[in-house]
């Protein structure tokens, strides 16, 4: 078997073991980024020399006996907006290109730390805000199963680096689905944490001080019990020597019985209805949880659509002001300016714009455009204090319901199609309703589009029908996922969870295995 092929733990054993080197996992994930990058992009700067020469120190030390960690000899990549020392943190603006980073992000120097190798920087949207990893530095990072398609964002990069077998595993950071949209539509597991898990220090965002939704970074592989390796060498009290700020609490890899286990289940929270590719995997998952003897509860969620102008509203508050004075000059991409122009329409023209919208019959837009624009000191602090409420509101429900765990769509459609995602925030909506919950959150890779599945919905409302109805035809062979959510601070036992449903999972015929050959059309 190829190296490139083993997991993060198969080449772990092989090290302790003898059979592999570090050098030879590092020389062997070179030459497959020197076979397959160029038709993905999705590397934009990588440690060649740096990485050999700390696989070489690996490779002695084990020699002499000497155990740097748990992560030992291993390699990873990076998003590129966390910090490494003499590298940017562009995230897609030109004029950072010159500022390089003196020091390493918390979490990459907790890896190195734990003996992990840094094998480069992945790719990213401009400004960490779009679904399509797109920016006029590095250019555009494609979906490993299909070309037109986009792997997502913002961690897009991250996704098709892991799916390809350029990387063992990674950091991203999510804060609207930016791990768990690329791990859904690369065939990927990856988990966004609990808010605060991981150190988000030497993390670059677009929009410093927006603090209702919190970003978090947290871990991207090809299976779970990859994602647990990292969670257990980056746990909070491993990282708080290099951030006083982590609470010090450890990480240790759970089991979890599924006989008697209460799950809830909301297949469409009233805001979009998904895929039948989508609603298929999500039947499927609850058979073979209630087959394990779980018990499913049907679940509806509260608050739906005002969550939803929660967030945007958030986001949206200082209108625009602070992404236009980080562009300067530069111009936004057409993934991108939909939204600002959102943000940024005058208060006065508000409300003719969205008079429009309603006679159009965008209804669904029109409460979206209506979250966006410009707010008052005053304004911000009731959307933070509504955000708490829906947050303490929601975990009522999930105790008046009776589970710990909500099984829920992470996307509406498979993979979005290249140059279409600058409209398509709601279609990614129920990963971002966890961001703004703060809880922990993770998805599954569970299938792939059958080719009955590749048609259009025949249900076509608005634009966004429309849309989805397009994303959906042709889209055969797609990955597609499913997410799991938490209660906070549940992290070991939600990834044990999704342990489970990954083995039960992986049995099915359509499942989507990685790492694969990029597929170019």
């Amino acid at each position: 078997m190829e190296i490139h092929t083993l997991t993060a733990v198969q080449l772990r054993n092989a090290l302790r073991s003898g059979e592999l080197s570090s050098v030879e996992i590092v020389q062997a994930l070179h030459a497959r980024t020197d076979a397959i990058d160029a038709s993905l992009n999705a590397y934009v700067e990588e440690f060649r020399e740096q990485a050999l020469l700390q696989a070489k120190d690996a490779d002695r030390a084990r020699a002499n006996g000497d155990d740097l960690g748990p992560l030992h000899g291993l390699p990873l990549s990076v998003k590129e907006n966390l910090a490494t020392k003499g590298s940017p943190q562009t995230i897609g603006i030109r004029s950072r290109l010159q500022d390089l980073a003196t020091g390493n992000a918390v979490i990459v120097d907790s890896a190195l730390e734990a003996g992990a190798i840094v094998l480069g920087k992945t790719n990213i949207p401009l400004l960490l805000l779009a679904m399509e990893s797109h920016n006029d530095i590095y250019g555009t990072t494609v979906n490993p199963w299909n070309s037109t398609r986009v792997p997502g964002g913002s961690s897009g990069g991250e996704a098709a680096a892991i799916a390809t077998g350029q990387s063992l595993f990674g950091f991203g950071t999510d804060i609207g689905g930016s791990i768990r949209i690329p791990c859904a539509w690369c065939g990927l597991p990856g988990l966004k944490p609990s808010g605060g898990f991981w150190s988000m220090k030497g993390s670059a965002g677009a929009m410093p001080g927006q603090e209702v939704i919190r970003a978090q970074a947290g871990p991207m592989a090809r299976t779970v019990a990859d994602l647990e390796l990292l969670m257990e060498a980056l746990a909070p009290i491993r990282q708080r020597q290099f951030d006083a700020r982590m609470p010090p609490i450890d990480f240790q890899t759970e089991r979890i019985d599924l006989a008697g286990l209460r799950v809830g289940f909301c297949l469409d929270d009233g805001v979009f209805t998904p895929s039948t590719s989508v609603q298929r995997v999500l039947h499927t998952t609850v058979r073979l949880l209630e087959e394990a003897g779980a018990e499913v509860i049907p679940y509806q969620p509260p608050d739906n659509w005002s969550l939803v102008e929660t967030y945007f509203g958030s986001v949206s508050a200082d209108g625009a002001a602070t992404i236009k004075a980080a562009m300067g000059r530069q111009s936004l991409t057409p993934q991108l300016k939909l939204l600002a122009t959102m943000a940024a329409i005058p208060n006065w023209l508000r409300p003719v714009v969205s008079g429009g919208l309603g006679i159009k019959g965008q209804a669904r837009a029109k409460r979206l455009f209506n979250a966006f624009g410009d707010k008052s000191v005053r304004d911000y602090w009731r959307l933070t204090a509504q955000r708490t409420i829906q947050q303490q509101r929601e975990m009522d429900a999930w105790d008046q319901a009776g589970f710990d765990f909500l099984l829920v769509p992470p996307t509406v459609t498979p993979a979005a199609l290249l140059g279409e995602t600058g409209d398509w925030s709601l279609g990614a909506w129920q990963t971002m309703r966890f961001n703004l919950l703060d809880l922990p959150a993770g998805v599954v890779p569970a299938g792939r589009v059958q080719s009955e599945e590749a048609v259009a919905r025949q249900t076509l409302v608005d634009d966004l029908d429309h849309k989805a109805a397009r994303f959906e035809m042709n889209s055969t062979g797609l990955p597609l996922a499913v997410q799991i959510v938490g209660r906070p601070w549940s992290d070991a036992s939600l990834l044990a969870l999704m342990r489970e449903l990954e083995q039960r999972l992986k049995d099915q015929a359509d499942y989507p295995h990685t790492p694969i050959d990029p597929v170019v059309d």
